[in-house]
């Protein structure tokens, strides 16, 4: 049985003043639908290149990408994405923001609301706000309400909570949870945060440094779900797998 993203042999490498510099290379991943995989590792090892292909914003020089058995030549509404920011539109109210994606998927059978989007993640009654109006990370909800609401087939989070400060970015990382139980959707998220892959990730995938940086290891996350952060916390192999992520980044070199 295929896997339903499929990364085969993906590398890039940019012209630059002083040669080619590789930034990827021979990046092979296979993801299952419905899976939760972390991307993890030093600033600058590639997690968002590989991101950014996989988003169809960006051209891989060697290798591809297979989403559900279509190789990916672009962006497209199978495929939802945040980002560090919010990224919304200032002109227009969150739920305007938020409509803007469901009008994307509006033909396609059970398309969403933007409204049961935004109750989804507790900004129920805000809909009329503009975006300066919420705080950052009332801003991100919105940014994932809108994900979500493409109903896609992948989601793409590119350290999505790494601008929020502490007790926001548990907040919003029980709010991501709670959605995927609720939806399973499949899940490759880029984080710096090795307390955050081990809370969310069926897999965490770490990266070697690079420059041609690479998979080094990939580790499976056995903690059952729905996942409760104090019960993790208590588990003697949370710690145990934690201090296997930190061994191998701090093996890694760091590059200024």
């Amino acid at each position: 049985m295929r896997a339903f993203v499929e990364i085969a042999a993906l590398g890039k490498t940019y012209a630059t003043p002083a040669g080619p510099a590789e930034i990827v290379r021979d990046f092979s991943l296979y993801v299952d639908e419905g899976e939760f995989v972390c991307l993890l590792g030093h600033s600058g090892c590639g997690k968002s290149t590989v991101l950014s292909i996989l988003m169809g914003l960006n051209q891989a020089t060697t290798g591809g990408v297979v989403i559900g058995g279509r190789e990916i030549d672009g962006p497209g509404t199978d495929r939802g994405v945040v980002f560090q920011s919010a990224t919304l539109l200032p002109w227009m109210s969150v739920r305007a923001n938020v409509r803007l994606a469901v009008d994307q998927v509006r033909r396609a059978p059970g398309a969403g609301d933007a409204e049961a989007y935004l109750e989804a993640v507790g900004l129920d009654g805000l809909g009329d706000r503009l975006p300066r109006e919420l705080s950052a990370g009332m801003q991100q909800r919105v940014g994932i309400a809108r994900a979500f609401s493409l109903e896609p087939r992948l989601l793409l989070l590119d350290e999505p909570f790494s601008l929020l400060d502490a007790l926001t970015r548990m907040d919003c990382q029980d709010l991501l949870m709670a959605l995927w139980e609720r939806t399973r959707r499949t899940v490759l998220m880029v984080t710096h945060d090795v307390d955050e892959a081990l809370l969310l990730a069926d897999r965490i995938v770490l990266m070697t440094s690079g420059p041609a940086a690479t998979i080094g290891e990939i580790l499976r996350v056995k903690f059952p779900r729905p996942r409760v952060r104090e019960e993790i916390l208590s588990r003697p192999d949370y710690f145990w797998l934690r201090d296997q992520v930190l061994g191998f980044l701090e093996a890694q070199p760091v590059h200024a």
